[in-house]
């Protein structure tokens, strides 16, 4: 499939109503021009038609040239209002009482078209309204136009109902395109990667078991950072969707190996990818923290809650607790890992960070993420 068809799933649809459009317009002024005597006003009747084929030709241009569509169908609704309300100044009492096409005929319910096209079912439906009334304001008997109303009607809800569809399949073969893109990069950076850092640290991982001591701690954390990566080579992570939005969730799970255990909700918590990769490496700081200080085999938990209109994280170990102003100290002393790594990411995102520890109760990070700030 190509990639304007990916980008633009309804250019086909556009394309036909344009084609639709000339055709009915030909259609009319040929009709206009074969019963020109019989209107009040021939000169009229003629100036409609010019009308028609010059907003035919701007609206084509507008539409194939990549203006806004949705301002031109609103536009284009506005100019076939006023072409069908023409009809009274046209066409004679005889015309309007014998039901004679109005002024426009088959051309006017393109505008229709356009609007659910433009704004779907919805968009069809307001666009079926406006000219619909239009339509029964200038006619002698709204009885007459019940048939031409309905055929209007189905019209606009089936082309609104069929954008919509398209519009969702495009989406979705957007997001399956970008996923099998990143999982070939994923096995190209798996094969590379497996040759170079992952032997190292497996290597690393079993040698410093074997000398045993500090080294063994190393080998801890060599053996969680190989898992980490191989986790993050096989399934890649939180994807990014068509709207640029990552979940949250999904993202943190990666980092729930061994010593970490990370507890989310069922559903997605989607936030934007920018947000979320801030987010994982403010609570990968904290775990590193945990690690440092507390110790590489440390428990620690991570916990995510959606609170509607914000998110929350939170990332708790059961240490000794950092001491009143150690953290005050460490900044002035130039060990800015908390106050860069952390404080400086979330102040960035327009979220807060807070901390809750003491002697003999652990550490625990709060990390409130509003929504209003995504």
């Amino acid at each position: 499939m190509s990639d304007a068809t990916v980008e633009r799933p309804l250019e086909p649809l556009w394309r036909g109503l344009l084609f639709y459009r000339v055709l009915t317009l030909v259609t009319t002024t040929a009709v206009v021009l074969w019963t020109l005597d019989e209107h009040a006003s021939p000169a009229g009747a003629v100036a409609v038609q010019a009308g028609m084929a010059a907003w035919t030709a701007v609206i084509g241009r507008g539409y194939l040239g990549g203006m806004p569509r949705g301002r031109l169908a609103l536009a284009d609704l506005v100019v076939t209002s006023a072409v069908i309300a023409t009809t009274p100044l046209v066409q004679t009492a005889a015309q309007i009482d014998a039901d004679a096409p109005v002024s426009g005929s088959i051309w006017t319910p393109c505008a229709v078209l356009a609007c659910a096209l433009a704004f779907d079912v919805r968009g069809g439906l307001g666009g079926a309204v406006v000219l619909c009334s239009v339509l029964l304001a200038v006619s002698a008997r709204a009885e007459a136009e019940l048939g031409d109303i309905q055929l209007i009607v189905l019209v606009a809800v089936s082309i609104g109902y069929a954008s919509t569809v398209l519009r969702r399949q495009a989406e979705r073969l957007r997001t399956a395109i970008g996923q099998q893109a990143a999982m070939a990069e994923r096995e190209r950076l798996a094969r590379v990667v497996h040759d170079g850092v992952l032997q190292v640290l497996g290597y690393v991982h079993r040698r410093g078991q074997e000398l045993g001591g500090d080294a063994a701690s190393l080998a801890s954390m060599a053996g969680e950072q190989e898992v980490v990566l191989r986790t993050l080579l096989t399934t890649g992570g939180a994807p990014t969707g068509a709207d640029g939005l990552r979940d949250v969730a999904d993202a943190l799970r990666m980092l729930g190996v061994g010593r970490v255990s990370v507890s989310t909700p069922a559903h997605p918590v989607r936030l934007p990818a920018a947000a979320v990769g801030e987010l994982v490496a403010v609570v990968g700081a904290a775990l590193a923290n945990v690690a440092r200080h507390v110790g590489p085999d440390a428990p620690a938990w991570v916990l995510v809650e959606d609170l509607g209109d914000a998110v929350e994280i939170s990332v708790r170990d059961e240490g000794p607790g950092i001491p009143d102003g150690r953290l005050d100290e460490a900044a002035e002393q130039g060990r800015l890992g908390v106050a860069r790594s952390m404080r400086g990411r979330v102040r960035d995102l327009g979220a807060t960070i807070t901390c809750e520890t003491g002697p003999g109760r652990g550490t625990e990070w709060i990390i409130r993420m509003p929504r209003e700030q995504t």
